[in-house]
């Protein structure tokens, strides 16, 4: 079982680490429009990787009734920003090709990266290379799925990724992404 699991609106750790509601923390608007921004803290600085895996740069026409509208480049957008906000930058990468995810991987434990959201999209039930690269660079990861894998066909209901990842978050669209990115710091700030 993965240390934490994503509720609809609460994040619970099975770590005894205390993960906050993912609306927490969260910028509140100005009156008059606008955001607040946050002022960066640089005392995590460092990068995190996030890795797409195959058909997600077709988001945004591919199946929009479940994975939605938002583009790849939208999602990129979202974690810089939510990474800036941790004082981290973010490495957006994605391929269709298995080997060069398990390269990407490799290269965040070389580039000892503080953490990796993984999004392994097809290969999520099949492929071992990647749990295996996973568990060997020892780099915090959380895995993210779009839609809720669960609620879907059976086949998807395994992954092989979990088995390496911290924790998973699941049905949540791409607003998932930014929430596997406030769990690491959550993740990390607790250490």
């Amino acid at each position: 079982m993965p240390p934490f699991t994503l509720f609809p609106c609460l994040l619970v750790s099975t770590l005894g680490v205390s993960i906050r509601p993912f609306y927490k923390d969260r910028p509140p608007p100005i009156p008059g429009g606008g955001i607040f921004e946050p002022q960066v803290d640089t005392s995590m600085a460092g990068t995190i990787f996030v890795i797409n895996g195959p058909n997600l740069n077709l988001l945004g026409t591919r199946e929009p009734e479940t994975y939605g509208r938002a583009t790849l480049k939208d999602v990129q957008k979202l974690c810089e920003k939510t990474a800036k906000r941790h004082g981290w930058k973010a490495e957006f990468r994605q391929s269709n090709i298995e080997g060069e995810i398990v390269d990407f991987i490799q290269e965040a434990g070389r580039q000892k990266a503080k953490g990796i959201v993984i999004n392994p999209a097809g290969y999520t039930t099949t492929s071992i290379a990647i749990m295996d690269a996973l568990l060997g660079v020892k780099v915090p990861t959380i895995e993210v799925h779009i839609s809720n894998i669960h609620a879907r066909e059976d086949f998807r209901h395994h992954s092989y990724v979990s088995k390496a990842a911290r924790g998973v978050i699941c049905g949540m669209g791409v607003q998932g992404y930014a929430l596997a990115i406030d769990g690491l710091a959550e993740l990390l700030g607790k250490k």
